[in-house]
């Protein structure tokens, strides 16, 4: 009898690997942090690399909702801007081009202005726009009274206009008709009428007072003590007298300057007569008032700082 044999059994173990509970997936978040971090740092670089302008112009390209998408129903405030995708022509400024996805356009920088800046500009337009109109009504009232009183003789002596200081009055002399006696600062009598008049007609408008005397360039003779600086100076302030003693409010009168012959009205003619006057202006509100103004141009509350552009002095006589 043959001799059997043992079945043979072959035990196979499998052992499971892999790194425990870790696994593959702090890769993963190793990937992610580092990129990131990458894109952290070309955002620092970015920043400091450009102007307030060029990161302005990077938002709103890709963010261009706010600025360009208007809230209105109108096809004019939409994304297209009013524009149609068409053929383009002989007209070709309606006509909005087609921009394909493998050649994007790119970032425009557009000039910022400051929104504060442009409501102070437009107001001080709206300022100065009524301003003129109250200066025009005062120029025709001191041309009418002279026409109309026993002063129409000294029309061709009274010269007003406007200038960018504000409305200016001048007392001017002419060829034969002086109104102050040769090298002397006491006005004529005819002279003192028509400052009175003027300060009548003057004297509600809130506006400062600058008043000016000016001289032709005659000088006076070598070695002499008084010149066309102290003759232009007292002129100014003998017709300053006559303003103030006529009602003029002295907190009104913002300076008394002697010019001299410094500036001639006729500049080709430095010894003509109509180069000695005087000048008397009322000066702009914007320039001298710092004071706030109501939003009345933009439909607006509150108030907006207006800067001085002209300084006001002690008023006393001053020379340049």
């Amino acid at each position: 009898m043959s001799e059997e044999k043992a079945p043979v059994i072959v035990i196979k173990k499998v052992t499971k690997g892999g790194g425990g509970h870790h696994g593959g997936a702090w890769k993963v978040a190793y990937a992610d942090f580092v990129t990131a971090m990458m894109a952290f740092f070309l955002l620092m670089w970015l920043l400091n690399a450009t102007t307030e302008e060029q990161r302005q112009g990077i938002s709103e390209y890709f963010d261009p909702t706010p600025m360009e998408v208007s809230n209105t129903t109108s096809g004019a405030g939409g994304v297209m801007g009013g524009l149609t995708v068409s053929t383009e022509g002989a007209r070709v400024t309606d006509v909005q081009p087609i921009v394909h996805n493998d050649n994007p356009p790119s970032p425009t920088i557009k000039s910022q202005v400051d929104p504060e800046q442009l409501e102070k500009e437009q107001l001080q337009a709206e300022l100065e726009k009524r301003e003129n109109v109250e200066f025009e009504e005062v120029k025709k009232e001191i041309e009418k009274a002279v026409q109309d009183s026993d002063l129409k003789d000294l029309a061709k002596n009274l010269m007003v206009d406007m200038t960018p200081e504000g409305l200016r009055i001048q007392i001017v002399d002419q060829d034969g008709e002086s109104m102050f006696p040769s090298g002397s600062a006491k006005p004529y009598e005819k002279t003192v009428k028509l400052l009175q008049m003027v300060a009548g007609i003057i004297k509600p408008m809130p506006n400062q007072i600058s008043v000016r005397g000016h001289t032709d360039s005659v000088p006076y003779s070598k070695g002499a003590d008084y010149t066309n600086w102290e003759l232009s100076a007292d002129r100014a302030n003998s017709s300053r007298r006559v303003l103030s003693d006529s009602g003029i409010e002295t907190k009104k009168l913002s300076n008394v300057v002697g010019k001299a012959d410094t500036e001639h009205l006729l500049v080709d003619k430095p010894k003509d007569p109509q180069n000695r006057r005087i000048s008397i202006i009322l000066l702009r509100e914007s320039l001298t008032k710092p004071a706030t103004a109501k939003k009345a141009a933009s439909g607006g509350t509150g108030s907006v700082p207006v800067d001085p552009g002209y300084k006001k002095t002690s008023g006393n006589v001053q020379f340049p």
